[in-house]
């Protein structure tokens, strides 16, 4: 049978409706399309796909099973290795991971594996009834600090091997940047809540509304006889540029603005927390993170959405699925521009306060890409009297992320980097005995998948010491 050379299309919905809802935009593979898309793998002897996975799956044997029907024994191979897998089917950068190793890629299109795997996800979800075993106690406690990705699974990992875990989330809903980052017409937030109902069947307890380093400090957690903690808090602290206008309102990191929207839900009428309604909206920077608050502002009303990234297409780092689905919407992209000051007036008309204005445009510069920095990216150079002003009343920056220094400056003898990155060994293991960390907490902002390739490494090295001790 002659192999068809491209994956099949994602059914999604219509750019122009989808652009008025929150409703999710992939619409996910029909059982005829999985296995038709399943039947496209080599199911190659060297497995290269799964080298490419951080959580090393399975990934021939779950497709295996997906082309002969078995949809619940694909999971069962899944689950195995990863414990959201729902969550990574939609937002993991499989064309960078596993199928950009896929052997089919070398002559045609890889194989579709992050679409194959959130049809199997979905299909379970859909379909199982029976709730996850809860493993036997082994006796010993350990805390996880924080509920995004890394820590999830984490404590799923260590559920599965006996151990009692508890979760210490600091906002009121379990999931981390999971619910407070990503939108719903990316990431429903049911699909969150079932992956952590897993968890929490697995045994996994789960405490909301405590902040580690002010409700509790990590030396706290040893004395209530936790044996070891795992540090996967995030990096939840907003990064600026430091210019003039950035105090003003109307501006607001891509973490608040997406957090308002997610968590708060500020997309209903008559919000407890408000957010922007119509109005030009300028986001600042060219990842993911940026697409998804472009899209957010589109959905929430906004009359013109822009996104402004100092370098080319050819450099902006979001997933091409994403960048498309903005192009598709109506966003604009200004390219090779960078903001130099945000503009504001007063309400009522009085002297000019910078920090009690409201935003009244974005001056920016033009840029042109010149030598290759440190990196290999070619390092962007303002052109000279190429300024101009960009229209807008919103400006949401999206330039990154840090660790939050809570824990780090709550937490004696714990090392961090000059980024406010928590030092660890290979192992996950920080300059604390008993204290392991991972994910945005260690790197800085990163992938879902790699925080929970962190979480699968420090949970087996939990498991060893523990049972060396």
């Amino acid at each position: 049978m002659a192999i068809n050379p491209k994956k099949h299309e994602m059914p999604t919905q219509e750019p122009l409706a989808r652009a008025k809802n929150f409703d999710e935009v992939a619409l996910g593979y029909t059982e005829e399309i999985a296995i038709a898309e399943a039947q496209r793998c080599l199911n190659c002897k060297n497995q290269p796909c799964v080298n490419g996975c951080p959580v090393n799956i399975d990934i021939p044997s779950f497709i295996s099973k997906i082309k002969d029907g078995k949809f619940e024994d694909a999971y069962n191979v899944i689950s195995l290795s990863s414990s959201l897998p729902a969550v990574c089917g939609r937002v993991c950068p499989q064309e960078t991971q596993c199928e950009s190793k896929c052997t089919l890629g070398i002559k045609f299109e890889p194989v579709g594996i992050g679409r194959l795997e959130r049809f199997v996800a979905d299909w379970h979800n859909n379909n199982a009834t029976e709730k996850a075993n809860k493993p036997e106690s082994n006796g010993k406690k350990v805390a996880v600090v924080g509920s995004g990705p890394s820590g999830l699974t984490c404590a799923g990992d260590l559920a599965k091997r006996g151990f009692n875990v508890t979760v210490f989330e600091a906002l009121h809903t379990a999931g981390g940047v999971l619910v407070y980052g990503i939108p719903e017409f990316r990431l429903p937030k049911a699909i969150v809540a079932k992956e952590v109902q897993t968890l929490k069947d697995l045994g996994v307890d789960v405490k909301t509304n405590v902040v580690i380093g002010k409700t509790l400090t990590i030396d706290e957690l040893f004395q209530m006889g936790y044996k070891a903690v795992f540090i996967g808090s995030g990096a939840g602290l907003p990064n600026f540029m430091g210019i003039t206008g950035e105090s003003l309102k109307g501006v607001y990191s891509a973490n608040e603005f997406l957090t308002r929207s997610n968590l708060m839900k500020s997309y209903l009428d008559n919000p407890d927390t408000p957010i922007m309604k119509g109005g030009n909206v300028a986001v600042v920077g060219g990842g993911n993170v940026a697409m998804d608050a472009a899209r957010t502002a589109l959905r929430l009303g906004a009359d013109k959405v822009y996104i402004v990234y100092r370098r080319s297409m050819d450099e902006l780092p979001a997933r091409k699925e994403e960048v498309e689905h903005a192009i598709e919407e109506g966003i604009e992209f200004k390219l090779l521009c960078n903001p130099t000051e945000i503009l504001g007036y007063n309400n009522p008309d009085d002297k000019f306060d910078p920090k009690n204005g409201f935003v009244a445009g974005m001056k920016c510069i033009k840029m042109a890409l010149g030598e290759p920095d440190e990196q290999g990216r070619r390092r962007p150079v303002p052109i000279e009297n190429s300024e101009f002003i960009l229209d807008v009343d919103t400006v949401i920056m999206s330039i990154g992320t840090s660790p939050n220094p809570l824990i780090k400056n709550t937490t004696e003898g714990l090392d961090v980097n000059r980024r406010g990155g928590i030092v660890i060994t290979e192992d996950g293991l920080t300059s604390r005995e008993g204290v392991y960390a991972g994910g945005d907490a260690v790197t800085g902002a990163a992938t879902v998948i790699s925080a929970m390739g962190a979480g699968k490494t420090a949970a087996k090295a939990i498991d060893e010491w523990l049972n060396r001790n």
